[in-house]
This record gives C-alpha cells, sequence and structure tokens, in this order.
C-alpha cells in the first residue's frame, strides 16, 4: 500500500469512497488493495480520531470500520459519527472477531448498517460494500433532488425521534424557530406529527401550523412515511406582509382588500379585522364585497379557501 493512498486529498464531488479504519497494517493492506483493485478511491485510518477527521473532510460514502481498536474504539467512532450531520448518513459496516451476540447488538445500536467477521473475506467485503453503496446514492440523489428544489424537508426516525437527514432550508427553519435542534426532533415537531398522523388516519386534514411567532408562522405538511418508519415533513415559513403580497399579485387586489382577505383566511370575523385595521366592520364589509367581485365568489368560505390555495401554492 502506497503512501498516497494514505494521504489521498479531499476531492468534492467524488463517487465511489471507501474508508477504512483499523489499527492492524496486515487488514489495511489486504482490503486496501482488493477495493483499489475494484475501482474505489481508498482512504485509510489507524485509530478512532483521524477516522473522524478523515471521515469529515473527505465525506466517504461507506466506512469499514474495525470494532476494537486502543483508543477509542469503533463502537464509539459510529456514535459520533451518527451524532454529527456532516457525516450521518454515511453507511458503518463493523469489521468484527466479534460475534457474541451483545457484540452485534452493540455494533447496530451504535449506528452499524452491517457488519463482516474476521478473518477478512475480500469477496464478501466487496458484496456488501456494493449493496451499501447502491442505497447510499440513491439516498444521495433524492436528497440532492430536493435540495434543488428548494424543498425544507426533514426526515424524522418514528423509533427514536431522531433527525435521520434534512434539507439546507430545512435546517435553516428549525435553526430559526428551535433551539438545537441537531439530532433529535424539536418537542413542537414531534407533537405536530403525532397529531396530523391521527388526523389522516381519521380521514381529516392535518392542521398546518407547526409554530407562530410574532407575524410569522411555520407550517408543516406532511410528505409521507417511508418503509425505514421515517416520517418526512416539508417545512414552509409564512408571514403576514408576503401572504398580502401573495394575493395583491394572484387577485389584482387593492392592499387593503388583500389585507382584509388575509385576515379572514386566518378565521377572523369582520369586527375582529376592523379592529386590527383600525377601520369599521361596515368598511370591512364593503372591503369584503370588491373581493368577492374580484375572486368570482359569494362567500367568504370560498375566498378563503380560494386565497388559502393561491397562498400555499
Amino acid at each position: 500500500m502506497t503512501s498516497t493512498a494514505k494521504e489521498a486529498p479531499f476531492r468534492e464531488n467524488i463517487s465511489d469512497i471507501v474508508l477504512i479504519v483499523d489499527d492492524i497494517p496486515e487488514n489495511l493492506s489486504l482490503l486496501h488493495d482488493a477495493l483499489d483493485e475494484a475501482g474505489y478511491t481508498v482512504l485509510v485510518a489507524t485509530n478512532g480520531e483521524s477516522a473522524l477527521q478523515r471521515a469529515r473532510q473527505s465525506l466517504p460514502d461507506v466506512i469499514l470500520l474495525d470494532a476494537v481498536m486502543p483508543g477509542m474504539d469503533g463502537f464509539e467512532v459510529a456514535r459520533r459519527l451518527k451524532a454529527d450531520f456532516t457525516t450521518q448518513q454515511i453507511p458503518i459496516v463493523f469489521m468484527t472477531g466479534l460475534t457474541e451476540t451483545e457484540h452485534v447488538v452493540t455494533a447496530f445500536s451504535a449506528g452499524g448498517a452491517d457488519y463482516v467477521t474476521k478473518p477478512i473475506r475480500p469477496a464478501e467485503v466487496l458484496a456488501r460494500i456494493a449493496a451499501h453503496m447502491l442505497n447510499a446514492r440513491q439516498m444521495k440523489q433524492a436528497r440532492s433532488a430536493l435540495d434543488a428544489f428548494g424543498q425544507a424537508t426533514v426526515a424524522v426516525r418514528a423509533a427514536d425521534s431522531k433527525i435521520v437527514w434534512q434539507t439546507p432550508l430545512a435546517r435553516k427553519l428549525l435553526n430559526d424557530y428551535f433551539a438545537n435542534p441537531e439530532t433529535v426532533a424539536p418537542d413542537e415537531l414531534l407533537t405536530w406529527i403525532a397529531t396530523a398522523h391521527r388526523a389522516r388516519a381519521e380521514g381529516r386534514e392535518p392542521a398546518a401550523q407547526l409554530l407562530a411567532d410574532g407575524k410569522r408562522r411555520l407550517l408543516a405538511s406532511f410528505h409521507d412515511q417511508t418503509g425505514d418508519d421515517e416520517w418526512l415533513v416539508v417545512l414552509r415559513e409564512e408571514n403576514d406582509g408576503s401572504a398580502v403580497e401573495s394575493l395583491i399579485a394572484a387577485f389584482r387586489l387593492t392592499q387593503r382588500e388583500a389585507e382584509v382577505l388575509y385576515w379572514v383566511v386566518q378565521g377572523k370575523t369582520s369586527k375582529d379585522i376592523g379592529d386590527i385595521l383600525g377601520s369599521s366592520p361596515r368598511t370591512v364589509n364593503k372591503h369584503l364585497e370588491h373581493v368577492y367581485e374580484k375572486l368570482g365568489v359569494e362567500t367568504r368560505t370560498a375566498a378563503a379557501n380560494l386565497a388559502m390555495s393561491k397562498m400555499r401554492g
């Protein structure tokens, strides 16, 4: 094994990178040669600390991780990788001679996706890596597509309430509205998921509002639940000013007509709207007559539904 493999530089957007973590040179050499011959870019680390650093720098597609090493063992390395959003999605395949049930359970509990037993059989390792590489690539493509379309999507694992992954826009919204939502989903989001899930089971439309903060609101909707028991939630921020502007553009309303319609959507009465806008209920109703005419509707409910569809769009 050459020194260039150990010091392979980080290259952006490279695929099929495997990081091998083992403190025994013979194992590293055997795996490196087999993976290199199979066409993978191979990086290596000989201890836990260097493994964490190399994983964050290079973002490998798969990590082959020795379970038993001096100092920080592989189980702790895996736990730290899974606690870090930068490396959380990387599949970890444990390499271990520990075949007892408790060690296998520990490996999966620490975040391992698979394990192979020593002595290492390169053909088996290559087969396992190929399978996990395909899954990881498909998930990466799906997340990249959501990122490209600006979707604020977050995946929450039902079993332990952990945030499994999130798009950059979702991370920004969660950081804006919640304190330190780095690994475990905020209580408000978990409560919304439970309530919305129950509503769907009963054939009702889930309430969109997740959290209100002054004049802005964080709205949520289900994308769906994956086969891995993960909830996909799409987040959207709404604020009074942008909503009113969207109504003006959609229906050619005046500023005041749009403001009246906006508060109708929020369920306010004419008296409430008058108090908010500093007008009389009679003036509010006059604006509503103009709104009905421009929208081609006859009732508050119809106007609210039509306006809501435009605001959501």
